[in-house]
């Protein structure tokens, strides 16, 4: 009796503890979503704080690449290849040797060349030797000149003195003084014209000496010029690294005939590279030339963090500067957002310490804070892009060559005039 006492006393205050349940369960549910609510408030809030104090000095994009130059390493003249000193990877020092060609060739035509020099000396000594020539003849031609004018005066003073005598005088003596006038004049005439043909003769060949020496000579220089030439050929056999660097691609095979201008392989200088980042339209309003960057590489991760500073801003976005620039002024146009390159320069220290590769990505963020500098560049950079020595040969060795073959062609008298 007892026990279905107690069964019905649970089973009256089941409802009242169901209801009392419900309302609790209710109650902390409500909670809950109200300190989501509060969390969901207070994170856009902290996310509000965030962007206006941190992000909205900063643009960031991950549209960048590592640029550089890559120095294509080309023949001057062609040749075939007989040597290769350098692989790809390999480091390579400027003015090292990379590729020769075989020089055979181009030896034998510097010998031509000197031994043409050679005979333009003698041929330009013998013009000043014969200037001596001609003046002996010229003197001779006059002599002659003058012997003639004398002859034709004697003749004519006896043919004028017989012709006075009249009848005295026989018609065949007569005839012969005539005759004896007549050839001394033609005697004359020809001695006129030997003459000036002698003057002639050695004012043209004074043309072609007067006012230089034997060495100064313009074909002598000429000839010289033509050494200078293909000694520089000989030299070009040699194809040096422009700049130190990298070998970054080989494309030469040993025993290949190149011509100038051949692609044989690349260096790359590993310490002169730069970023290009492409940001877009919208994000180009405050950034300025000078401003600060940090980036980061793939390569390296978050870990490497990179110093730069904005160099300057492209001038034209990507899809103007393609091969094929979009038409925009069709029917089905729709508006894409462009990009524009922001060149951005690299710590040389960095780049040491951790050195990067061309068209490696990398993740850029530009400093806005500073608004100082100018959006386009104002002035022109007063250093030098590159320059390289490596192609300026000594000329003094190819002077002193042509210095000898000169004294050795002029004789004892040193090309006087």
């Amino acid at each position: 009796m007892s026990e279905q006492n107690q069964n019905q006393n649970q089973n009256q205050s089941t409802p009242a503890q169901t209801a009392v349940g419900r309302s609790g369960g209710r109650s902390r549910r409500q909670r809950t979503l109200m300190g989501l609510t509060l969390v969901l408030i207070l994170a856009g809030l902290a996310w509000l704080a965030y962007d206006w104090l941190v992000l909205r000095h900063y643009e960031e994009t991950d549209n960048a690449y590592v640029q550089g130059n890559v120095v294509q390493i080309t023949p001057q003249v062609e040749g075939t290849v007989v040597a290769i000193r350098a692989d790809e990877t390999d480091p390579v020092q400027a003015g090292q040797p990379l590729v020769e060609l075989d020089a055979a060739d181009a030896q034998v035509v510097l010998a031509q060349a000197e031994a043409a020099l050679g005979r333009t000396v003698r041929e330009v000594r013998a013009l000043y030797v014969n200037n001596g020539v001609l003046q002996a003849q010229v003197r001779q031609r006059q002599a002659d000149l003058t012997r003639t004018k004398a002859l034709l005066v004697t003749a004519q003073d006896d043919l004028a003195r017989r012709q006075r005598l009249g009848a005295a005088v026989s018609g065949e003596e007569l005839a012969h003084a005539r005759d004896t006038a007549a050839v001394a004049l033609a005697a004359r005439t020809a001695a006129e014209a030997a003459l000036v043909t002698a003057r002639e003769q050695l004012a043209s060949n004074q043309s072609l000496t007067a006012g230089t020496a034997v060495a100064q000579h313009p074909s002598v220089q000429a000839a010289a010029a033509q050494v200078r030439q293909d000694w520089l050929t000989v030299q070009r056999m040699a194809l040096p690294a422009p700049v130190s660097g990298h070998v970054g691609q080989r494309h030469v095979q040993l025993g290949q005939r190149v011509s100038p201008g051949t692609p044989l392989m690349t260096v790359v200088p590993l310490e002169q590279l730069w970023v290009d980042a492409n940001f877009k339209e919208n994000q180009l309003r405050q950034i300025r030339i000078g401003q600060p960057v940090t980036l980061t590489a793939d390569v390296y991760g978050s870990k490497v963090v990179f110093n730069g500073q904005v160099l300057g801003l492209g001038m034209a976005t990507g899809a103007a500067s393609a091969l094929l620039p979009a038409q925009n002024a069709t029917g089905n146009w729709i508006k894409v957002v462009q990009r524009v390159p922001v060149r951005i320069a690299l710590d040389a220290q960095q780049l040491r310490e951790h050195p990067l590769r061309v068209g490696l990505s990398m993740l850029a963020k530009v400093d806005i804070s500073d608004q100082s500098g100018p959006a386009v560049a104002s002035s022109q950079n007063a250093q030098s892009l590159g320059q390289t020595q490596v192609f300026t040969h000594d000329a003094a060795g190819v002077q002193a060559l042509i210095e000898r073959i000169i004294a050795q062609n002029l004789g004892p008298s040193g090309g006087a005039s």
